[in-house]
């Protein structure tokens, strides 16, 4: 009897253990995805021997005595947000003054170094640095000054957007950044980049002047009526033809918007924004998410509109609270890195974005403040561009995130969305995120917006094996020849996939732009990745 029951015993255990490992499993896996991450990931490289160290640091040292340099780094390697570009570099300068940025540049000269200038390194080919090169990291040269009565903002390079909103928030607001507040005024100028407003368009559109230094240590003031050559090459210039010192820029009034979102079919988004959206001097900003969920990949569209709230909708004694940080952070995670696991995971993340994110949504205007019973969530403009995105940081070994970004017509954005289609499903594209954006006809001049476009932004993930690089390269080519084949063109500061022949097709102005820049910089001594690239 007692070894029945001993036999009984050990049975149940068993079971339990066999049930009971799914379960330890799913919940390591769901800590693993929603887990904060700790410090820079790591990833298999592109190209191990990249970083492959080129100077020791007691070298570095030794050649640098004479100079008072702030070194944040001598020696070592380099890496951007895609993580899979470890570059040696020569040393790595902690900027905090103009006197900082001139003494590197002698000491660059004295030592025939190159020189790249580096921010939060979101660009994920190289633009931020270059193998061997004296990098100068911006993000502590960052003093901001507002003029209120004129609604300008000068600021340093180094400032970031969320700085920026800190300092102008509640009063006024940024008028055009990108939709996230992460990135550094220099790094934004320098690729031109663009955001949530439809009005504004790119940032470079809201830049009145800046100060530029060239690198024999001259400095100059450049605009659009102030060396305007050497302004339009600055402007999405990727630091190719002098430090950003500061910029002025326009700001606006940090409105209160009421918020709202629908779901619609992608084909009926081009004749909308004509014929309702572009048209309403009410709406503030707008852009769009189309669907990675199998089901209704690409083809459902959530369309985000914050209009300017009707002035019986607001509490006379309403206040706008200070800038808080997005919620929910691990469980953003979570249902982002879940999503990378296949069918149902994805169609649980657009669930969730379609039925569960508006309950989550934080409306800084609460309900009990407005005057109408159910008033919609009120936000003010600061707020939706308020946001660092840590929930796309994580800790997932032998993977990393990709964004893509291409510029269409607007006649043809229904005919390259098909295509695009067609590639995620025959390249089995894991398709994160898929936004649509607005860019008019921009007058810079490595020009990414010839006339007016939609911008589409991919986040696709992939491994970091031999193999997953293959993979991106392929899908990169075949998503740049869609979008060329029909008029539009891909933004630059991403992997270096693309090849000569479709950066002419796409940017015929890049002859003359690296032209010019042997005339403003004969030595080349500012470079980075993709320059050293194509520059041949």
């Amino acid at each position: 009897m007692k070894s029945l029951n001993q036999s009984t015993t050990t049975r149940r255990s068993f079971l339990a253990l066999l049930l009971g490992t799914p379960t330890l499993f799913a919940l390591w896996k769901t800590n693993e995805y929603a887990a904060e991450p700790h410090g820079e990931k790591a990833c298999l490289q592109l190209d191990p021997a990249l970083a492959q160290p080129i100077v020791e640091p007691a070298v570095v040292e030794a050649e640098a005595a004479d100079f008072a340099l702030p070194w944040a780094q001598k020696g070592g390697a380099i890496n951007d947000a895609s993580c899979v570009n470890e570059t040696a570099v020569y040393g790595i300068v902690q900027v905090r003054s103009e006197e900082d940025i001139r003494n590197a540049l002698r000491f660059a000269a004295q030592e025939n170094l190159k020189v790249a200038m580096a921010g939060v390194r979101h660009s994920m080919g190289g633009q931020a640095f270059y193998r061997g090169a004296l990098v100068l990291d911006m993000r502590q040269f960052n003093q901001i000054s507002l003029d209120a009565e004129n609604k300008l903002l000068t600021a340093q390079s180094g400032a970031s957007w969320h700085q920026i909103q800190e300092l102008l928030h509640p009063r006024f607001a940024v008028k055009a950044m990108q939709s996230t507040d992460i990135f550094t005024v220099g790094g934004s100028i320098s690729v031109n980049a663009h955001g949530m407003d439809h009005n504004a368009g790119a940032l470079g559109r809201t830049v009145r002047a800046m100060r530029i230094m060239l690198a024999d240590g001259a400095v100059q003031t450049v605009s659009r009526e102030e060396n305007p050559e050497l302004f339009a090459l600055v402007l999405g210039g990727y630091g190719l033809f002098g430090i950003i010192l500061e910029a002025v820029l326009e700001v606006t009034d940090n409105v209160i918007y009421q918020s709202s979102r629908r779901v619609l079919d992608y084909a009926e988004f081009p004749a909308l924004f004509d014929h309702e959206l572009i048209n309403n001097p009410r709406l503030g900003l707008m852009y769009g998410h189309l669907s990675t969920a199998p089901q209704s990949l690409l083809r459902e569209m959530l369309l985000y509109t914050y209009e300017v709230a009707d002035a019986d909708a607001i509490a006379v004694d309403a206040v706008i609270p200070a800038l808080g940080e997005v919620s929910n952070t691990k469980l953003r995670r979570l249902v982002l890195n879940l999503s990378k696991q296949g069918v149902l995971a994805m169609r649980l993340k657009w669930f969730a974005e379609k039925h569960v994110e508006p309950r989550l949504e934080s409306c800084s205007i609460s309900r009990n403040q407005a005057m109408k019973e159910g008033e919609a969530c009120l936000v003010s403009r600061n707020e939706p561009m308020h946001d660092s995105v840590k929930y796309l940081q994580n800790n997932l070994k032998n993977e990393t995130d990709i964004l893509h970004e291409y510029f269409i017509p607007r006649d043809q954005f229904v005919t390259f969305i098909d295509g695009l289609r067609q590639i995620v499903l025959t390249e089995e594209v894991n398709l994160l995120n898929a936004s649509v954006r607005v860019v008019h006809k921009e007058d810079n001049f490595l020009n990414y917006a010839p006339t007016d476009m939609f911008s589409i932004v991919l986040y696709i993930n992939q491994p970091t094996t031999a193999a997953g690089h293959d993979h991106m390269h392929t899908v990169t080519s075949r998503l740049i020849d869609l979008a060329i084949s029909l008029s539009g063109t891909f933004f630059l500061p991403y992997q270096l996939y693309f090849t000569p022949a479709q950066l002419r097709a796409a940017y015929p102005q890049i002859d003359e732009f690296l032209t010019a820049k042997l005339r403003y910089d004969p030595q080349e001594r500012f470079t980075n990745t993709f320059y050293e690239k194509y520059a041949a």
